[in-house]
């Protein structure tokens, strides 16, 4: 079995897609997929790319991605990596696809002199956690996660001066 991660390329949104929404599906938050896939290829692929995608594949099959973006962190005065998204088809959990696409990552962040990587994982999925929590992950636990969107968004944008 030979595992291998690679930059995504524009021919592969239909599978980013696709990798959403099966991870929507597994999250049991599959009502709150709304994007549009020009959008989307334009935000990934377009002159100003907002995120990028990794394909983990194993055996040359795309089983598993990772959506991804800087973001900075003023404490440190370095960017960070923050993994938005991380899935592996359910057939291909238990082969090191998971751990090869986190380790790519992370090996991303010591060439690109980041301070951290870091994601948000939902509290019920205690598989996950303690995955993570074997690579040497902790919980924020002090943290708590701030929204604002839809309605409220335009609100506050309205807001502004």
């Amino acid at each position: 079995m030979t595992l291998s991660i690679r930059p995504a390329t524009p021919a592969d949104l239909p599978l980013i897609a696709q990798f959403i929404r099966d991870l929507a599906d597994y999250e049991k938050l599959a009502h709150e997929v709304r994007f549009d896939e020009a959008k989307l290829a334009t935000n990934l692929f377009g002159p100003r790319p907002y995120a990028e995608v990794v394909i983990g594949e194993i055996d040359g099959t795309a089983q598993g991605f990772a959506l991804f973006f800087h973001n900075f962190s003023t404490f440190e005065g370095r960017p960070g990596i923050y993994l938005e998204d991380l899935f592996v088809r359910p057939e291909a959990r238990g082969s090191g696809l998971g751990k090869a696409l986190l380790a790519h990552l992370a090996k991303l962040c010591v060439t690109r002199d980041c301070a951290r990587l870091e994601w948000w994982v939902l509290d019920w999925n205690t598989p996950s956690i303690g995955f993570y929590q074997s690579l040497g992950a902790k919980l924020m636990d002090e943290w708590t996660v701030m929204r604002v969107d839809g309605d409220a968004l335009t609100s506050l944008a309205g807001s502004a001066g």
